[in-house]
């Protein structure tokens, strides 16, 4: 564990907090309505997410792959989820058998995860057929200069938030198999220009017919 994960796990909340009451908290609220069934969240963080799950989610299992993040999640957890699985892995290899969860979410990881064409394929394994996708996740610009000026100033996004703001990943559900269903481009509020573009929606995994 570094220095550098160590210190961005103890000050995310606060880093975070205007963002979250100007508009992001709401994103997660509104998209996890859609919540049901046996539900997984990768990229739990600090457990954001835990308070906006309702009561049509069956289980829930969190996971988290660094470990400052995943003792301040599991502390979270205790405190407004007690019944939810806690555990440590990546979004790349997640330990779940193919098609054990009818639901999961992504709010701000995948722009984080080390290879996002691997996760999201892992994502589609473990989604049942007709299972959704629900995610918040930053977004390449459509508009060709705010792209370039991603490009040029994502070493800084990496640098203090230690994630990818300019990820083609829509695209990349596409390419796995996923079916976007209702997606809404937006921007991550109180953010830098190069960092605000936002998409929040769901996606399918279709049933192939027998």
């Amino acid at each position: 564990m570094s220095i550098r994960t160590r210190i961005f796990a103890a000050t995310y909340d606060r880093f975070i907090a205007k963002t979250e009451a100007a508009g992001l908290a709401a994103h997660r609220a509104a998209l996890l309505t859609g919540a049901t069934g046996r539900t997984l969240e990768i990229g739990g963080g600090t457990g954001a997410n835990l308070t906006h799950y309702g009561p049509a989610v069956e289980s829930l299992t969190v996971t988290e792959p660094e470990p400052a993040m995943l003792k301040r999640l599991r502390r979270r957890a205790q405190e407004v989820a007690p019944a939810a699985m806690v555990l440590r892995a990546p979004a790349e290899d997640l330990p779940f058998d193919d098609a054990a969860f009818d639901t999961v979410v992504s709010t701000l990881t995948l722009c984080s995860v080390d290879d996002q064409p691997r996760a999201v394929g892992e994502l589609r394994r473990v989604l049942r057929p007709g299972g959704r996708l629900l995610f918040v996740e930053h977004l390449r610009s459509d508009d060709e200069r705010t792209a370039r000026m991603q490009d040029r100033l994502n070493w800084l996004n990496r640098l203090v938030v230690c994630c990818d703001c300019n990820r083609p990943t829509l695209d990349t559900l596409r390419a796995a198999g996923f079916t976007l269903d209702q997606v809404m481009r937006t921007e991550l509020p109180g953010a830098p220009p190069f960092a605000r573009p936002l998409a929040v929606g769901s996606a399918v995994v279709v049933a192939v017919a027998a």
